[in-house]
């Protein structure tokens, strides 16, 4: 007997058994084909021919994958009323303005921060969710999956399956190979072109963008674009497929650090399935495990593993070997799920005769809830008390400071003024804390001590204006010496029927001896 270290040391299971070659006419894992070929310091890639199958597991999958894409092709199209001169595309990256939309939500590119907190939402989210249920975001709904389950519906739809597929690869180039190669491949084209050509319309109004498309109006950047995801989405779904998830995904590499011995991931039970070998109709199960070894997990595998070699990073978690075995099992007469969703301590126990036990609550399930919960509500708690203006302020650095004829000193300065409002405002830009202050707006006004000067502001817009600020020649000494520096700190306040509270910027105010 040998302990498996890949199912955590858990379950026991003959050598001899585990690793025995497979019998001819049986599908064959990849890490076996692999074992398997001599020479070399690299193995080469055993293509893996998924076989279809049928069952909840399939069903599932395939009702993911037709909401996947169905939200991916349709989301650019649903329009979104945000008032007159505003776009109308209820989700949209405009790198031209720039704004990200999102239904009722404007995100300005002062606010990239909410992008940070919805990848760590994301990231959280996905650690809480394998902690759980192992990669069944794998399995389920990462985009390399979604593509690669339609491609592969279509390699069957034109190739046939499993068998058909092996026979018309290994036949020699005729006719009928070159038809049906040619089909397979023009219909991942066009998948993979209306792939490219729905992620630019995330980036610009789908109507508009469409049309420039279609009739070669379009830019440069848009047309690389479409290029560039139109080959990665042939090139990955189509040939590299299971190499991305075991090779490119850096996912299975830390995955081990989400899960536990408690988490739900496709189990084998060894328990029960071994002693594993053929089985004819009418003879005894004495001695003997419901494993009949007919390979059939192996052939309809996305990733050509042997699930009952225990947890390996290319499982996915899709289950579809669970799918497969329980019609097996219906066949031979059997219990099902002799392959299922089952956490390692379960296992543990059930072969021991013992009752079941799951443990759904556990320190790190508790942290992830906590992190995403607080990360949620800090999140929403910013969107709801955001401010609607906003002010930059750049001070000149040449000439430092202008001496006026009456002795004051004289700083210029570029002020900016956001307007997150769809509506025009006005806003009060004053100097807090410097009585003899005057303030000159170019083109705009003037305005002494505590007094401000009104600056319009169109809607969804940032307005730019020049600012000089005047002060005494007294302001600049403190404790009976000179300064070269001091704080000015601006205010701005929106003006309307209601008090608004003012936003601040703090500043500096050069004078003489002042360092540039």
């Amino acid at each position: 007997m040998e302990t498996n270290p890949q199912d955590g040391g858990l379950l026991e299971r003959p050598v001899e058994q585990r690793k025995a070659p497979p019998r001819d006419g049986r599908p064959q894992s990849i890490k076996a084909s692999r074992d398997s070929q001599e020479g070399g310091l690299y193995a080469e890639r055993v293509k893996v021919y998924p076989k279809a199958v049928s069952g909840p597991f399939r069903t599932l999958k395939w009702a993911i994958l037709v909401l996947c894409l169905a939200v991916y092709y349709t989301v650019p199209w649903v329009r979104w009323d945000r008032g007159p001169g505003a776009p109308n595309q209820a989700i949209l990256i405009d790198l031209a303005a720039p704004r990200a939309y999102f239904f009722g939500i404007e995100i300005w590119p002062q606010e990239v921060y909410y992008i940070t907190g919805l990848l760590v939402l994301g990231a959280v989210g996905l650690f809480l969710v394998t902690s759980l249920a192992g990669r069944v975001w794998c399995g389920y709904t990462c985009p390399q999956t979604v593509w690669t389950d339609l491609f592969m519906a279509v390699e069957r739809w034109i190739e046939g399956d499993r068998g058909a597929r092996i026979r018309l690869d290994n036949q020699p180039l005729n006719r009928e190979k070159l038809l049906r190669k040619t089909a397979k491949h023009a219909a991942w084209l066009a998948i993979s072109l209306a792939t490219g050509g729905a992620w630019v319309l995330y980036f610009d109004d789908a109507p508009t963008a469409l049309k420039a498309l279609l009739t070669g109006h379009a830019t440069m950047r848009e047309y690389f674009f479409v290029g560039l995801f139109t080959t990665t989405t042939y090139v990955l779904a189509g040939w590299a497929r299971e190499q991305v998830c075991t090779y490119m995904c850096p996912w299975p590499r830390f995955q081990s650090s989400m899960l536990d011995v408690h988490s739900l991931v496709v189990t084998y039970e060894a328990w029960r399935g071994e002693r594993r070998g053929p089985h004819k109709a009418g003879t005894s199960w004495e001695g003997r495990g419901d494993c009949i070894d007919c390979g059939q997990c192996i052939a309809v595998c996305p990733t050509g593993i042997d699930i009952r070699d225990g947890q390996q990073l290319e499982c996915i978690g899709c289950g579809l070997c669970i799918d497969s075995c329980n019609e097996i099992m219906t066949k031979v007469g059997r219990p099902p799920n002799l392959i299922r969703f089952d956490t390692l301590a379960n296992q543990e126990t059930k072969a021991g005769g013992q009752a079941n036990r799951y443990r759904l609550l556990r320190p790190r399930v508790v942290i992830y809830t906590l992190v995403l919960a607080i990360v949620a509500g800090v999140m929403l708690t910013a969107l709801e008390t955001r401010a609607t203006m906003g002010i930059s302020v750049l001070r000149d650095r040449a000439p430092l400071y202008v001496t006026l004829s009456d002795g004051s000193l004289r700083n210029g300065y570029t002020i900016k003024v956001i307007n997150k409002r769809r509506g025009e405002s006005a806003f009060q830009l004053g100097v807090v804390g410097q009585p003899g202050a005057t303030l000159v707006v170019q083109d705009v006004g003037e305005a002494h001590g505590s007094d401000g000067v009104t600056l319009p502001v169109h809607g969804d817009a940032v307005a730019t204006f020049r600012v000089f600020v005047s002060l005494p020649r007294q302001s600049m000494t403190r404790d009976g010496g000179a300064q070269g520096s001091i704080p000015l700190v601006f205010s701005l306040t929106e003006q309307g029927p209601a008090p608004a509270r003012p936003t601040f910027y703090e500043g500096v105010f050069m004078g003489p001896g002042a360092k540039p």
